[in-house]
């Protein structure tokens, strides 16, 4: 499945389109009744009024997350520039956890990954016996980030689940056959549409494969915000 989803949707595409314009000229024909068109055209309202608000609910959890990382992001970018009015040593010790913490997140890709150093960090703030502004200024922005971060735990939870893959599978399998079989005559230019037709209903579903994965091209990005900031030693966030 992973290599699947490396593979890029527009090579999918016409990976699809050869294989059911093969299928469209190879599959028998089958003239379909009144009851079983009746039958096709339930299936397909379906098969569109269920995977619709689940592509699109998939399309706002992106950009939810894209949201949450920039403002953990920027969180992270103000601790940064916190530590700087701590003293030397201080200052390289919480440096070297938050560099620590943010590599964690990034390479697990899930917020948990960085649990126990963001902790440690907070441990560290609250076990200082020094009087200074900064760290007690850093405790609070660490404290006030634990919120962006539930919110973060949230959004990697809230997937497609297997019964609602079973659905959709099935719902898709019919709507698919019924088309591959319908008897559109020799007209070459209905056979044509009809692979596109199975080719267009196929990438629907891949296309939700990677929303739900996190591997789709705008999912991708959603990591930049970290990356960048790791790369310019939290000086930038582009």
């Amino acid at each position: 499945m992973n290599r699947l989803l490396q593979i890029r949707l527009s090579v999918l595409f016409w990976v699809f389109l050869g294989l059911f314009l093969s299928l469209s000229f190879l599959l028998p024909r089958v003239k379909f009744e009144s009851a079983a068109l009746t039958l096709f055209s339930v299936n397909s309202f379906l098969y569109g009024f269920y995977i619709g608000p689940i592509l699109s609910a998939q399309k706002a959890r992106i950009e939810e997350l894209h949201k949450i990382v920039r403002a953990e992001a920027n969180a992270i970018f103000s601790m940064a520039l916190t530590t700087r009015s701590l003293t030397p040593k201080l200052h390289e010790e919480m440096i070297e956890l938050i560099r620590t913490y943010v590599d964690r997140v990034y390479s697990t890709k899930k917020v948990a990954g960085g649990e126990d150093e963001y902790e440690t960090m907070i441990g560290r703030c609250v076990s200082y016996k020094g009087d200074q502004e900064g760290v007690k200024k850093l405790l609070d922005q660490l404290i006030a980030n634990q919120a962006n971060r539930s919110n973060l735990a949230l959004q990697m939870a809230n997937k497609v689940y297997s019964n609602e893959w079973w659905i959709m599978l099935v719902l898709f399998s019919i709507t698919l056959s019924f088309i591959l079989l319908i008897d559109v005559g020799g007209n070459i230019f209905l056979k044509i549409i009809k692979a596109l037709l199975c080719t267009g209903l196929s990438m629907l579903i891949m296309i939700l494969v990677k929303l739900s994965t996190l591997t789709h091209k705008k999912a991708k990005t959603m990591w930049e915000p970290l990356k960048r900031l790791e790369e310019t030693k939290f000086y930038r966030i582009d």
